[in-house]
């Protein structure tokens, strides 16, 4: 499937052009394949400017996946958009299972603890036949 027709068959955009991070991972290529109040998976590609010399994901840039998924994640818990303030990270602890490869990956984001101030979210990587390749939990702060 080339890109253009993978754009065309997402349900919806995970997150359109214009967001610095976003842009960098390529986020509006992405494909969101379940989403509920809580829970996001989304079909995830590897663009080329992101592998280290192994072609596997550089692992400093997983930081900008496991935050773009934990604040989506965190969104979906507000019936309409215009209700979400956008949330800081507080805290982010990454786990390394095994290499990020491409083409494709997915990732997975579920609301742990929805709390008064925080919210806890946990952000799983796989590949596309499961295997689990690296899992996060971060904390963000609610803004008022």
């Amino acid at each position: 499937m080339s890109d253009q027709e993978h754009i065309t068959s997402a349900r919806t955009i995970f997150l359109k052009p214009g967001h610095n991070a976003g842009d960098f991972v390529e986020s509006h290529k992405w494909k969101i394949l379940q989403e509920e109040p809580g829970l996001v998976e989304v079909d995830v590609h590897l663009p080329d400017h992101l592998l280290n010399p192994r072609n596997q994901l550089f692992g400093g840039f997983t930081g900008i996946y496991v935050d773009m998924i934990a604040i989506y994640t965190t969104r979906t818990l507000h019936a309409e958009q215009k209700d979400f303030r956008w949330s800081s990270t507080v805290n982010m602890r990454i786990d390394y299972f095994a290499p990020v490869m491409g083409p494709r990956f997915i990732l997975k984001g579920e609301v742990i603890k929805d709390g008064r101030s925080t919210c806890l979210v946990a952000t799983n990587f796989t590949d596309m036949v499961g295997n689990k390749l690296v899992y996060s939990i971060t904390t963000l702060l609610k803004n008022k």
